[in-house]
C-alpha cells in the first residue's frame, strides 16, 4: 500500500517533469515557456523570466519571476496580452529591430540641424 509520503514524492516528481520547454533569449532576459502536468495529467504552462544580475562582490545570480497559466485561462490571457501589445504598438511607434538590434524611429521625430545653428562660443 502506498503511503502519503510516497504519493507526495510521486506528485513532486511528476510536477517537476517538463513535457515541453522553449527558451527565448531577449537581450538581457531569457523567457522559459514550460508545459507541465498536474497529478491528474492536466497540462498547464509556466512562463519564467530570468535575468542575470550581479552581486556587489562581483558574483552573478539569476533573478526569476514565474507565472502559472492554466488552460481554462488561455483565451482571456491571450486577449489581455494582445490588447496590451496592440496598445503599446499604437502608443509608442519606436520599434526595435531584433535582427539588427537597432532602434527604428519615425522620421518626423527628427529635426534637421546644421552645425552652424549650434552655439560653439564658450
Amino acid at each position: 500500500m502506498e503511503s502519503d509520503v510516497d504519493k507526495k514524492q510521486d506528485f513532486s516528481i511528476k510536477e517537476s517533469e517538463e513535457i515541453y520547454s522553449k527558451a527565448v533569449r531577449a537581450g538581457k532576459r531569457t523567457y522559459f515557456f514550460d508545459v507541465k502536468a498536474t497529478k491528474f495529467n492536466e497540462l498547464y504552462l509556466t512562463v519564467t523570466e530570468s535575468k542575470r544580475k550581479q552581486n556587489q562582490d562581483g558574483s552573478f545570480y539569476f533573478e526569476k519571476h514565474k507565472i502559472f497559466l492554466y488552460k481554462e485561462d488561455f483565451e482571456k490571457f491571450l486577449d489581455g496580452i494582445n490588447e496590451a501589445i496592440d496598445y503599446i504598438k499604437t502608443a509608442n511607434p519606436i520599434i526595435i529591430k531584433p535582427a539588427e538590434n537597432q532602434l527604428d524611429y519615425p522620421e518626423e521625430q527628427f529635426v534637421s540641424i546644421d552645425f552652424e545653428d549650434l552655439d560653439t562660443k564658450m
